[in-house]
């Protein structure tokens, strides 16, 4: 066991987190899976082991600090947005009962991610090469998952607009934000109101012997989202709800 994994141990049992042997395993067939891809197509800037297991691994895994273990048992998540895999995969890993969902609108990343899953052996992933604008409007997928997380770069506004839709009535949305997020979920209050979402509770903190800050906002589904939104594929980028 390296010194990064014994760290990573360490980091994870001070947020409430343990890991058999066979999910540590998994995790280090993830970074090597991740960093030779990384050769020949652009999967994250960060690649260095020790950076890799903390500011990903380990900060994706902090969505404990707010979905509770219980409330993820047995649930139907989205990532959307999921790029190589933050936090959809890393939280396939650590909760294998949990039927997760990786989407992505780049195919090259939907390739990585079904060829890690394969060496990971997981049964509980399933990837979709979709836009987040045009999967929410098919019906096997519109408020039909219990939890949507996010890690991708977009405003409250915009994210809300793409994950919202996703989510059943009485369902979570948990966006991974920066420090300073607050002025963002100021700007982004009526989208997430017209979207049918109530913001529920957020969380700023450092991750465990890190200096690295992470925001967590975390939304309740309370109603239905009316039809007309998602609006088509680019708008909610563009034209951010107000």
């Amino acid at each position: 066991m390296t010194q990064t994994e014994k760290d990573f141990i360490r980091r994870l049992s001070s947020m409430g987190l343990s890991l058999t042997e066979d999910q540590l395993a998994g995790f280090r067939t993830y970074y090597e899976n991740l960093t030779e891809w990384n050769r020949v197509m652009n999967l994250t800037a960060i690649t260095e082991e020790e950076d890799v297991y903390t500011k990903h691994f380990l900060d994706c895994l902090s969505l404990v600090r707010i979905v509770s273990r219980e409330t993820m048992r047995g649930k139907r998540m989205i990532d959307v947005g999921t790029g190589a895999g933050f936090p959809g995969l890393v939280l396939a890993i650590a909760f294998p009962d949990m039927e997760v969902t990786l989407m992505d609108s780049l195919n090259k990343r939907i390739r990585f991610l079904d060829d890690t899953a394969e060496k990971l052996g997981l049964s509980n992933v399933r990837t979709i090469h979709a836009r987040a604008e045009e999967l929410a409007r098919d019906k096997r997928h519109r408020e039909t998952y219990d939890l949507c997380c996010s890690r991708a770069v977009a405003s409250a506004a915009v994210l809300s607009e793409y994950c919202l839709p996703f989510i059943r009535k009485g369902g979570l949305f948990a966006a991974y934000k920066s420090e300073k997020a607050e002025q963002e979920l100021e700007e982004g209050k009526r989208a997430i109101q017209i979207l049918g979402g109530r913001v529920e509770r957020t969380e700023s903190f450092v991750l465990p012997e890190t200096d690295y800050g992470r925001t967590l906002v975390l939304i309740r589904k309370v109603k239905e989202t009316p039809g007309r939104y998602p609006r088509k594929a680019g708008t909610p980028a563009k034209d951010p709800i107000r």
